[in-house]
């Protein structure tokens, strides 16, 4: 199981008009927040990446807005793991459990995928916070991952390992995070 010491959040190139373009774009948008904010509460870092920013915009402002203390990292490479700034962060985290957010689905999380897998990190993609412009592409490039060694999660289910018991404050902020 995913826990917070040991997980590392890579959000993907949710990022202008792209962002709106993709299956679901309302929902992408929903669940990345609501993961975004669990980070926060749990203290989880976020890398946080865009591809090519100047020609394919910022990332979403509503998820921009809930990284205050970050700064996106600018990408050529589909891999968020391929770009050497990311492979520095992971290694000063020392975190092995990356968690993949972001788009698309079948080109850049892939990528970032294979190439996490191949350093021997543990991938876990939130299928719920993925996405891409063709229901089918969506649907392979999560196959290709899973064939590859990633796991599927969802961000609920991904939130409820975080938190790992009911009850108590935490439990009551926990679960407005749900809501």
């Amino acid at each position: 199981m995913i826990n917070t010491e040991n997980a590392v959040v890579i959000l993907i190139d949710v990022q202008g008009k792209l962002a709106q373009k993709v299956v679901n774009s309302d929902a992408l948008h929903q669940k990345t927040a609501q993961l975004l904010r669990a980070c926060q509460h749990f203290d989880v870092p976020v890398i946080w990446m865009e591809q090519l920013p100047d020609k394919l915009g910022p990332t979403s402002p509503s998820l921009a807005a809930l990284l205050p203390e970050n700064t996106p990292i600018a990408k050529q490479t589909f891999s968020a793991y391929a770009h050497p700034e990311v492979q520095q962060k992971l290694t000063t985290l020392n975190r092995k459990q990356v968690i993949l957010c972001g788009i698309e689905t079948h080109i850049c999380v892939y990528q970032t995928a294979c190439d996490l897998l191949r350093a021997h990190y543990h991938v876990h993609v939130a299928v719920d916070a993925t996405s891409s412009c063709h229901a089918n592409h969506y649907q392979v490039g999560l196959s290709m991952m899973q064939q590859h060694g990633a796991w599927i999660t969802v961000v609920e289910s991904l939130l409820f390992e975080w938190q790992q018991q009911a009850g108590g404050d935490d439990f009551k902020r926990f679960l407005s995070l749900i809501k």
